[in-house]
């Protein structure tokens, strides 16, 4: 999952939060979680004061953010010398896990 400015948000790409008026986390969403956005709810989106948005993934790479790949060769560097011990392995499993589903890997990074 992750939190883009809604000038970066594109039609096809799917919401991983309810969206609300203006940003704010209160009262009734104005989207649901899973809608996969057009670009006609994005510009709802601008006429609501909606600033940002939650999306599935990691659809957008910035200039100078390290690559899946990088984060998961340094945690495999962190834990090396510490893998033969049981709760450091499940650590592991759960830190790279988590790596996977909030990056979404290699498999949605966009061509540049």
């Amino acid at each position: 999952m992750q939190k883009i400015p809604l000038m970066l948000a594109k039609a096809g790409m799917t919401l991983a939060r309810d969206v609300f008026r203006g940003d704010a986390p209160v009262g009734m969403p104005i989207c649901g979680k899973g809608t996969e956005l057009t670009d006609s709810l994005i510009a709802r989106f601008e006429n609501m004061d909606v600033q940002t948005v939650q999306v599935e993934g990691h659809p957008v790479w910035e200039e100078g953010e390290r690559s899946f790949e990088d984060l998961v060769r340094d945690m495999d560097d962190r834990f090396s010398k510490t893998l033969n011990e049981p709760l450091n392995v499940m650590l592991y499993d759960i830190y790279k896990a988590h790596l996977t589903k909030s990056m979404g890997g290699d498999s949605d990074r966009q061509a540049e």
